[in-house]
This record gives structure tokens, C-alpha cells and sequence, in this order.
């Protein structure tokens, strides 16, 4: 069967700052937790050893049109640019995001830029990080600075990329860095992320950029156990805290009534101002972001909770473990292609059918030198997930959902948070030692596909 896709469909990858481009400036959260606790990287492997974008950032673009990209996501470094996040402009990082920024076009690839992928300036996480609303004007004015320079280059903006990660991983569940343990200041941090993103999306308007401005969300449909209402009870609760809590604010302009309910019942809530509902309205994106990897799947609790244990998400579901699911063994994660066009189809019937794309979608896999076969890495494992996940966001397009474009993650392997670079995700290989690029046979089979606006796949 041939899937065709609309012409002018969005065909690309992403990328961040901080996992590609090394020679660091502006030292970042990263940078920090680093040098007091290597140990709690992969192989003691930090931010410094990415994929060198910032010497080779030429011949990568050259790459990119290689593999027939019509578009390309990557971010600025808040650190790289205003080095401690409220002070003076870095010179050497504007020449550098300029000469990005004009090669991608020149080459006729289109750039997607993200203003904050993670990498907290230290000095701003030193003040309290999103806990403090001092940083969220800091940011604010760090966004309008990038508008300023780049915004008439750049027609896509997202404020930020999987605002709910470092929530997770900082405050709730200690794979990040604070490393704090505490829902309270988790609902804080998410919240003044909220606020710092409407302000960013207030300046834009503001500047009347000829562009479009949104945000980049991880969706994870929490689908229930079984139907019997306890189960179907806790899958709410599960969609309200890790998807709801920024998908509500920025689509809707408001949170939830169901979610403050509930975390006001425990006592949970952020600190708001009265103006703040007015910020959140405004709010409002032009174009979101959908990150896809897994479902989250859930039952209801089968034991009491601890009422000495911290206040957690947990409280409420367990996680559940379908039988019979299909498994990358190699990152621990379910595979589950229909899930791209469950998000479709919710957008479209509770969302008002938002313009919006995927924006990654991928398979991390460790040790893939095994698969190389005269000198380049066969993956069709690879190749065999993307074609399953377009063949399903077909169909959402083909059902009326407003879909313009499937970005990869990612362009080439590339350090990743804490795993380094233990499971590779890329379309081009990367040799370590030499910084070789060699392009993988999924490269190749996306690269005919951007060409072709299509591919073809026994149904």
C-alpha cells in the first residue's frame, strides 16, 4: 500500500543545544551536576562529548539536505547565549545561531527553534530555578532577546520542549538535577513554567513576528487496564497530571477544574497571583509540538499508600504491564504505534483540531555496531517503527486531524541526559573516537521518503 502525505508536509529531525553542540559556554545545570556526581551519568560520560555541532555545524546542515529534509528542530542555549541568564548577550553566540540559522535556510531547510531544552543556566538555578518567578521574567526577557536577533529568520518558535521532563526528573522522581523529592515545589516549578511560557508567547505577539509561536509536549495517552471504573478512574488521574497540566494552559488558556480540585484536596497547590489567569490565557499557541514515544499504561492501586511516604502521582494509580505488549528491549519501552493516532483523534474532537506536528518520535538502541553490514548499520528495526508510526498518523491525517509534518529523533546519535550515549537514536552514525558520520540505512530509506512525500508498506 502506498501512504501518501499532504504536499509541503513537514519532513525533518531534532535536536538540542546542549546534547550536540559542545565547547560549552555558560555553564548549565548539566555542567554542575557533573562535576560533583559523575557517577550518576553512564560511563562518567558528560555534556562535553556531544556530536561537536558547533565545529561541524556546516558540513552537518550539508548532511541534513542530504537526507532530504525540508525542516530541522533544534534549540538555543540560554547558558551559550546570556551566559548567566540575565546579563550581557554573548557575542560569539550570536554569530554562531546566525550562521545556523542563515546555512538551514540558504539550504532550503526550514528552522524550528526551541528556546529551552533542559539546560537551565547554573546562576538561575542558584536563585531557585523555576521555583523562583524572578527567573521566569529572566526568561521572558531572554526570549524576547532571541526574537529580537533571529526573529526574522526563524518563523517557528516553541517556548519549550517537554516542559513536564525536568518536573519529572527534577523535583518528583530524582533522575535530574535538583534532585528533589517534593510534589509541592514539582507543582511550583510546572507552574511558573506555564507562566514563563505565556509571557514568552505575550512578547511575540507583542513584536508581530511574521511567524508562529508554541511549545513542544511529550503526550503519553494513559489508557486503563480494563473498563471497570477504578481502572478508568486512575488513567484519569494519570492523563491529568502528565499531559493535561500543560496541554489544558496552553490549548485552552486554563487548567483542568479536575486537577486543582484534586491538588487542592491535598493541599498541593502552587502559590498563584490574581493576575496569573490572565497571563495563562494569553497564553495560547499557534502550532504544538507532539513528542511520541510510549503509552503510559495504568490500574488502579492494589494496595493502600503509605501515609508517611511523600505525596507522589502514584498516590493514585500503579502502573501496569499489558501482557502481550510489543517491547524495545533495548530502552525498556513499549511500542505502541496506534498511540500517535489516539493523540490525533483527542486533539481533534476535545482540542479544536490544533495545527500541530510530530515533532519526535524514535528508537534508542544500544550496541547497533552489530548491525553493520559492509561498513554501515542495517536498521530495520528502525526503519520498520517509522513506517508503523506514519502508517497511523496517516490515517489521523486522513481522518481530518490537523497534522503538518513528522520530525525524528534524531538527526545523529548524540549524548543523551544520563545514558550518554549508551542507546543510539540516529539517522547518520557517529563514531566517538573519530567523529565519523556515516549515514545508517534508515537514513537513506527517510531520505526517499522526504523526497517522495511517500513511502510504500505492505498493508
Amino acid at each position: 500500500m502506498k501512504y501518501a502525505f499532504p504536499d509541503n508536509f513537514w519532513w525533518g529531525s531534532a535536536s538540542s543545544a546542549l546534547q550536540t553542540e559542545g565547547a560549552r559556554e555558560g555553564e548549565t545545570t548539566w555542567d554542575y551536576w557533573f562535576a560533583r556526581e559523575p557517577n550518576r551519568f553512564h560511563n562518567g560520560v558528560g555534556p562535553q562529548q556531544t556530536s561537536t555541532f558547533y565545529q561541524h555545524w556546516k558540513t552537518d546542515i550539508q548532511l541534513l539536505k542530504q537526507l532530504n529534509h525540508n525542516s530541522f528542530r533544534t534549540s538555543i542555549s540560554w547558558a551559550r547565549l546570556i551566559p548567566d541568564g540575565i546579563g550581557e548577550v554573548n557575542p560569539d553566540a550570536v554569530d554562531f545561531y546566525n550562521q545556523v540559522i542563515d546555512e538551514l535556510n540558504e539550504q532550503g531547510i526550514t528552522p524550528f527553534i526551541t528556546l529551552f531544552h533542559f539546560d537551565m543556566p547554573m546562576a538561575m538555578q542558584e536563585i531557585g530555578g523555576w521555583e523562583n518567578r524572578d527567573v521566569v521574567d529572566a526568561y521572558a526577557r531572554y526570549a524576547q532577546i532571541c526574537f529580537e536577533l533571529f526573529g526574522d529568520r526563524v518563523l517557528h518558535w516553541f517556548t519549550f520542549n517537554e516542559p513536564i521532563v525536568p518536573v519529572e526528573g527534577g523535583y518528583l522522581y530524582d533522575f535530574h538535577y535538583p534532585n528533589v523529592v517534593d510534589f509541592r515545589r514539582a507543582a511550583t516549578v510546572a507552574y511558573h513554567t506555564v507562566l514563563a511560557h505565556a509571557k514568552a508567547v505575550q512578547a511575540y505577539r507583542a513584536g508581530h513576528y511574521a511567524g508562529e509561536i508554541g511549545i513542544v509536549l511529550n503526550l503519553t495517552p494513559s489508557y486503563p487496564r480494563s473498563q471497570n471504573p477504578a481502572d478508568v478512574k486512575a488513567a484519569h488521574v494519570a492523563d491529568l497530571m502528565f499531559n493535561r497540566s500543560f496541554l489544558d494552559p496552553v490549548l485552552r488558556g486554563e487548567y483542568p477544574a479536575d486537577l486543582v480540585a484534586l491538588l487542592k484536596s491535598y493541599d498541593q497547590l502552587p502559590a498563584c497571583k490574581p493576575e496569573d489567569g490572565f497571563l495563562i490565557a494569553e497564553g495560547k499557541i499557534d502550532l504544538l509540538g507532539i513528542n511520541y514515544y510510549q503509552p503510559r499504561r495504568v490500574k488502579c492501586r492494589d494496595s493502600a499508600v503509605n501515609p508517611q511516604a511523600p505525596f507522589m502521582p502514584e498516590w493514585f494509580f500503579d502502573n501496569y504491564e499489558m501482557p502481550g505488549r510489543k517491547m524495545n528491549p533495548h530502552r525498556g519501552w513499549e511500542i505502541y504505534e496506534p498511540g500517535i493516532y489516539d493523540i490525533l483523534i483527542n486533539l481533534r474532537d476535545n482540542y479544536g483540531n490544533p495545527r500541530c506536528f510530530i515533532s519526535e518520535n524514535g528508537m534508542g538502541v544500544e550496541n547497533e555496531q552489530r548491525f553493520i553490514e559492509n561498513g554501515q548499520i542495517n536498521d530495520q528495526y528502525r526503519i520498520e517503527f517509522i513506517s508503523e508510526h506514519l502508517a497511523w498518523l496517516h490515517k489521523g491525517i486522513s481522518e481530518g486531524c490537523n497534522c503538518l509534518g513528522y520530525h525524528m529523533w534524531t538527526f545523529i546519535d548524540n549524548w543523551s541526559w544520563c545514558n550518554a550515549y549508551k542507546n543510539r537514536y540516529g539517522f547518520i552514525q557517529l563514531d566517538l573516537e573519530t567523529q565519523k558520520r556515516t549515514i545508517k540505512k534508515s537514513g537513506e530509506w527517510f531520505a526517499a521518503t522526504a523526497l517522495n512525500n511517500s513511502f510504500e508498506k505492505e498493508s
